[in-house]
């Protein structure tokens, strides 16, 4: 049985904290200047508490009071050994961001976040993707693939997809920022590396400047097979990242599909229904 996941394996080890004795303004600023909207309180490197945005703002016509006078003692803490889905569990159940990770002496020695738990998640359900996407592979062009995890050259990427959305690029830098840089799905060809899955991540990943990429390579037991993919990429003259258009003007389909604005009837009965007679419906649309 594959080891679970636990805390240790995902949490992060150089951790922000504060001080009880430093004052409301001075941890505000440090939130300001941050992507946090807390940290971990602490006393001689043991974990004493956990300071919010919110908690501060409560103190803000005191900007000299001190955190010991805003924080409460003690907070939800991790320990290495837990496993993921308790840690997600503790931080779904009581509405955290951030659980920090404490040793067994009680000192503060990493923070778990629910972007790790999403990143455990995805982590957790590619194998299963992998494997049928080597299955369909296999199958559909008599070969047989290795499988290995490695880190490609971005410059050696063969696209099979000839459009990507910039929105959905802005997502994917985001994710890469945040650590759920999830792997691509490639095969590897004579030329380079065709991709299966993640267009955008790569994309993405170009425009940081990023020079590789970590992949799930499946290298075939006979090249002279040519895939589908590729002879469509080549077909639409793909035959590098710089081929691939990026669409600016409109959203990829899934968001389109999940921010779907009514218009201006399903507007006015919804106003109806919540007797809101007093909204002026949008004006129609010209058509």
């Amino acid at each position: 049985m594959p080891k679970q996941p636990n805390v240790a394996d995902y949490m992060i080890s150089s951790v922000r904290s504060v001080e009880p004795e430093m004052t409301v303004k001075e941890v505000a600023d440090m939130i300001c200047d941050s992507d946090f909207h807390g940290f971990p309180v602490t006393k001689k490197g043991y974990l004493v508490g956990f300071i919010t945005a919110k908690e501060l703002l409560r103190f803000g016509e005191r900007p000299d009071a001190k955190i010991r006078e805003v924080m409460k003692m003690g907070t939800m803490c991790a320990v290495p050994e837990m496993s993921m889905d308790d840690a997600m569990r503790v931080l779904f159940r009581y509405g955290l961001r951030n659980l920090p990770v404490i040793d067994k002496q009680g000192k503060l020695i990493g923070i778990i976040s629910n972007i790790d738990v999403v990143r455990s998640h995805i982590e957790k359900s590619r194998p299963s993707k992998v494997m049928s996407v080597k299955t369909f592979l296999e199958q559909q062009n008599g070969i047989h693939l290795k499988m290995t995890n490695m880190d490609i050259p971005i410059e050696d990427v063969l696209p099979t997809q000839k459009e990507v959305f910039m929105d959905e690029l802005i997502g994917r830098s985001y994710e890469i920022k945040k650590g759920l840089n999830e792997p691509l799905i490639v095969v590897k060809r004579i030329g380079g590396y065709l991709i299966v899955d993640g267009h955008h991540r790569i994309m993405a990943a170009k425009q940081m400047g990023a020079k590789t990429f970590n992949a799930v390579v499946l290298e075939p037991d006979n090249y002279d097979v040519r895939l589908g993919l590729e002879k469509t990429a080549e077909k639409w003259g793909l035959w590098s990242l710089d081929d691939v258009t990026i669409i600016e003007g409109s959203k990829h389909p899934f968001i389109e599909m999940t921010t779907r604005l009514m218009d201006s009837d399903e507007m006015a009965k919804l106003n109806e229904r919540l007797g809101n007679s007093n909204h002026v419906a949008p004006p129609k649309k010209k058509k």
